[in-house]
């Protein structure tokens, strides 16, 4: 809310990074799948993309009309979809910030668009609400899932593509498959509005947020509830697991980030990762199932959980050619954006040449008698 954004680095006593620009509210952040390009949307109507480096250059485009709530990269890292209060979800290329294409079906905000993995769908949630499934290619709404009993604040895809998930003011999240667009799973745990969810990479447990004032992890394989997280000191605004699952972090309106600690009880953390199971059953929960709360120690501002047992990293190629084709991306991405930026500098000067230039043919035309 302060208009700023901080990069934190997960390594003690690394320096945190504060980037100045926007001119209102942050209101949404979202690493490229590189992690070399780092994209933020306000309630100035912009979107910035940024270097995340020490020296926090970016660039700036007025994206929507309204409040920007939501940005999201696809995971080829070529296009960025966003979603604003216009009640618009726009699709943008992430090279010189071009627009492509606007899809314009729902009634009021919209809070957050995703895409796919596979960068086929477009999802989004909106205070209409409803969640709509959008065909990419075809610019096409291919469903309206109306379930939810008021606005909708979040959506996100399961890691295999192959269903949803959807936070909501009426305190539920509702897991529907995209193929059949059936209601797979409803779980009706939080006191208040939930704010945002977070699938861990393995497709097997969901991270909730609510505003009243809890985390909660659900398994869904077992459609229940596992773990109820006590720390934040008002509404639990957002929360999302790191890419490997080892972490997640959560804020909240009390100002603060807490770092946890995933540890979920897994045999082989490495086997379940390449797997990513959807939910296949029709689960519905309403807290009176087993669970097991977790208070966070008074004091302690950084926090880092430990449910269960340390899960194993997941092992898919050669590390060494993973680092190098990951740099190579993360490279171009920086030389890209790097472009971006003289280019926007350019225009800008030319654009005080053109005004000075105006300014002497004003003054001379003053002075000539």
């Amino acid at each position: 809310m302060d208009s700023c954004l901080m990069l934190w680095h997960m390594k003690p006593q690394s320096r945190a990074y504060r980037f100045v620009g926007h001119k209102d509210a942050v209101t949404c952040v979202n690493f490229s799948p590189s992690g070399h390009l780092l994209a933020s949307g306000s309630r100035d109507k912009t979107v910035r993309i940024w270097v995340p480096n020490v020296k926090g250059e970016s660039t700036v485009f007025r994206a929507h009309t309204a409040t920007v709530r939501s940005v999201h990269f696809c995971s080829d890292g070529q296009s960025l979809v966003t979603a604003s209060d216009d009640k618009t979800v726009k699709v943008w290329s992430t090279h010189r910030q071009k627009f492509l294409f606007s899809l314009s079906q729902h009634i009021n905000w919209v809070r957050c668009a995703k895409f796919s993995p596979d960068g086929r769908l477009i999802v989004s949630a909106s205070d209409d609400k409803t969640v709509k499934l959008w065909d990419k290619t075809s610019r096409e709404c291919v469903h309206s899932y109306c379930e939810h009993g008021s606005f909708v604040t979040y959506v996100d895809f399961h890691p295999s593509g192959t269903c949803i998930a959807a936070a909501s003011m009426d305190n539920t999240v509702k897991v529907w498959d995209v193929r059949t667009h059936r209601l797979l799973q409803h779980y009706q745990l939080h006191s208040a509005a939930v704010n945002a969810l977070s699938f861990h990479p393995s497709g097997n447990y969901l991270v909730t947020a609510s505003s009243d004032s809890t985390l909660k992890i659900l398994d869904l394989m077992e459609g229940r509830l596992l773990y109820t997280l006590h720390g934040h000191q008002g509404p639990a605004t957002t929360v999302a697991f790191s890419r490997t699952g080892e972490y997640f972090a959560s804020g909240g309106s009390d100002e603060q980030v807490m770092v946890w600690k995933s540890n979920f009880d897994v045999v082989d953390y490495g086997e379940i990762i390449k797997v990513q199971r959807p939910p296949t059953m029709l689960a519905s929960s309403s807290g009176n199932l087993p669970e097991v709360d977790f208070p966070i120690p008074p004091g302690r501002g950084r926090s880092q959980e430990s449910v269960q047992s340390q899960p194993q990293e997941p092992i898919s190629m050669p590390q060494t050619l993973t680092s190098t084709l990951e740099h190579i991306v993360g490279q171009l991405d920086v030389l890209t954006q790097t472009v971006s930026i003289l280019e926007q500098r350019l225009t800008l000067t030319e654009d005080k040449l053109k005004q000075c230039l105006e300014n002497q043919q004003l003054i001379m035309q003053r002075t000539t008698p």
